[in-house]
């Protein structure tokens, strides 16, 4: 199987992921539960991923990294903890329903700042009409659909002139796309641990500005047993019950591996092989390829359009084939119908630091057999 879905899940992982995973099972129980040696590799473990994880993203103080079970888990707090009913909100017009649906469900009057595919100065000047008077602003680093890497930085910009808490959802971008988190300035950032950043399924991280949040979740932690609250220090006021000590085993595992390899490097890998797989594509007709004109502005994501075949026909023909793309809305009709394909979906094609020149050009090869 040439495995081209990565935007949904890192199905390719180091072994070194899978080891600490079955490593953590064998040898940690419940970190903050007691003094024994299970329970305190399980406590250095977590702390060790923390640490990694704030290094990675530039955040001052490990407490500020939050474990969540995925960015849709993290996303929840963020805009819980800053939006209440009737709230104005403003959001690109390329983000997920892990946005689009927390804040139609906390009641907030949503403000989309839309603007074209790969045009971030038309991106900034939707937003600078719509922060004025916004309570907050959510804005993806990099669309999911489209591997377009919006201008985040210059939107936070705005944001800290206007005085609007912004949260970035960084699942497309984490583990490729630098995120200085001190930096931008923004209250919150989330993400997948399943994704770039190579870790297991049930793994997320909630970067936090400061302690003023609202926790979705109230149990123990190990620490304050005797109050009824949650305790109002980070990370333990978002960090109830048990800890999935193999999944983050697994995450500073996937997190240890691109600290080696570097973001930058892996991100220059799938660019290379996007490159090569729509250079293959590019003249053919009845093929439309949603590419950028400046590879700055696009990860190792590609959506691709086949006039003949229905999208969600093409991507079985092509698992027929040994080729593992995803297909249909990529639970993003905002971005569909930003960029004009909401009616009939695309194909994407994901590419990821373990897959090859060989399989990009055979997936293209595979996508000539269909036309």
């Amino acid at each position: 199987m040439i495995y081209l879905d990565s935007a949904a899940t890192s199905f390719l992982k180091p072994a070194s992921v899978r080891y600490a995973v079955s490593e953590a099972m064998r040898t940690m129980s419940s970190p903050g539960r007691g003094g024994y040696e299970s329970a305190m590799r399980a406590a250095d473990t977590v702390l060790d991923c923390r640490v990694a994880l704030a290094d990675l993203f530039c955040v001052r103080d490990p407490a500020q990294v939050v474990f969540t079970s995925s960015a849709t888990h993290g996303l929840n707090i963020a805009i819980r903890s800053l939006v209440r009913p009737g709230d104005r909100v403003v959001i690109s017009g390329y983000e997920h329903n892990a946005v689009w649906r927390p804040l139609h469900g906390v009641g907030a009057d949503i403000a989309v700042a839309r603007a074209p595919l790969f045009a971030p100065d038309a991106m900034v000047r939707a937003f600078r009409e719509l922060l004025p008077g916004a309570k907050a602003a959510v804005c993806t680093q990099v669309s999911n659909v489209f591997g377009y890497i919006l201008p985040v930085e210059r939107i936070a910009d705005l944001c800290r002139e206007q005085g609007v808490p912004l949260i970035v959802d960084a699942s497309q971008s984490a583990g490729t796309v630098g995120l200085d988190f001190d930096r931008l300035g923004c209250a919150f950032a989330a993400m997948p641990g399943h994704k770039g950043l190579l870790g297991p399924q049930g793994t997320g991280v909630l970067l936090c500005r400061d302690e003023d949040v609202t926790p979705l979740f109230y149990g123990g932690t190990g620490s304050l047993s005797r109050q009824a609250a949650m305790p109002e220090f980070l990370p333990d006021r978002l960090e109830p019950g048990t800890h999935n000590v193999p999944g983050v085993a697994g995450l500073l595992a996937g997190v240890k591996w691109l600290e080696r390899r570097t973001c930058p490097a892996v991100l220059a890998h799938e660019r290379e092989l996007l490159e090569l797989f729509s250079r293959r594509l590019e003249q053919e007709k009845g093929l439309r390829l949603f590419r950028a004109a400046d590879p700055a502005l696009q990860t190792g994501v590609l959506s691709v359009q086949i006039d003949a075949l229905d999208c969600e026909e093409a991507a079985a023909r092509l698992g027929e084939k040994g080729v593992a793309v995803r297909a249909g809305l990529h639970c993003a009709p905002l971005a569909h119908e930003t960029a004009g394909t909401l009616e009939e979906g695309t194909v994407r094609f994901s590419f990821s630091p373990f897959n090859t020149e060989r399989e990009a050009m055979a997936a293209a090869d595979a996508v000539l057999e269909l036309l």
